[in-house]
């Protein structure tokens, strides 16, 4: 399957993530996941340019739509299962994603609820535009496997060269995107927005307070294996936090590890502590 420009184009300039921008709860990832193979890229860039380029709010959709029209290329023990990514996540034999599991423990803690039967929520609400509790964004939109690898080094694409160059495509980006998603936090006022996974913490914490000139950032440090390092800052009614730490184990190594649900009843306590 051919990764067509003009759907390329459509999805660089309009994609968000999925959910909706006006859940209580924005957990904002450095960049979608996937892309190991253009027909993966294909079928995203074309689901999102045909079911969403006349939509009025064009750049958030429903991730069990789009994962539905993904095929899941996947060669493990249990790949008879599954024909799409939303068999895969949100199916009757649905596989728990590390990463929502670790968010919706976080979550839950802020919100002082017990916590749900986390497959069962996987399934039917985690990142659903109805259930407005979760909006799931990227600060970049390509997808992409992880940091040590970018796969669109060999597109050539008239207009979109600049993204041959992981460096050139960020830095073009980057504005733009922060530039929306910090104006929907002044016009949506979610509870909490949390950025993890972050390489570039003092450029974020430079571009929030030049669109809030009065946040003031505080850092609280990690406790080993049970809270990660972050940055706090109040923004108008809403909990900005800033972390560079995925919430899953990197490398499945247990010493990387955090305890999700403890750092969200810790940022819930967190009104007056300062380190």
């Amino acid at each position: 399957m051919i990764i067509e420009e003009e759907a390329l184009r459509h999805w660089i300039e309009n994609f968000y993530g999925y959910g909706s921008w006006s859940a209580r709860f924005w957990f904002v990832a450095y960049e979608e996941g996937g892309g190991e193979l253009p027909e993966d890229v294909a079928e995203r860039i074309n689901y999102f340019k045909a079911h969403h380029s006349q939509a009025g709010d064009s750049e958030l959709c429903d991730i069990r739509q789009l994962y539905g029209n993904v095929t899941l290329r996947w060669q493990g023990p249990k790949a008879k299962l599954y024909r799409t990514l939303y068999d895969f996540r949100f199916g009757e034999n649905a596989t728990p994603h590390t990463i929502w599991k670790n968010l919706t423990s976080f979550e839950y803690a802020i919100r002082e609820e017990p916590l749900p039967d986390f497959i069962d929520y996987q399934r039917r609400v985690f990142a659903s535009p109805a259930a407005r509790n979760e909006a799931v964004l990227k600060l970049f939109p390509l997808p992409a496997a992880h940091h040590h690898g970018w796969y669109y080094s060999w597109l050539l694409l008239p207009g979109l060269e600049f993204i041959r160059s992981r460096t050139t495509y960020e830095e073009i980006l980057y504005p733009l995107r922060m530039q929306r998603i910090l104006s929907n936090i002044k016009t949506y006022k979610p509870e909490l927005v949390l950025f993890y996974g972050m390489s570039n913490i003092s450029t974020l914490k430079a571009s929030v307070q030049k669109h809030f000139p009065q946040a003031q950032f505080t850092l609280f440090k990690a406790v080993k294996r049970h809270i990660p390092q972050y940055h706090r800052a109040d923004l108008e009614g809403t909990t900005l936090l800033i972390t560079t730490q995925i919430p899953a184990l990197r490398h499945q190594r247990v010493e990387t590890g955090f305890d999700w649900e403890a750092f969200g009843k810790a940022v819930k306590g967190t009104t007056v502590q300062r380190r």
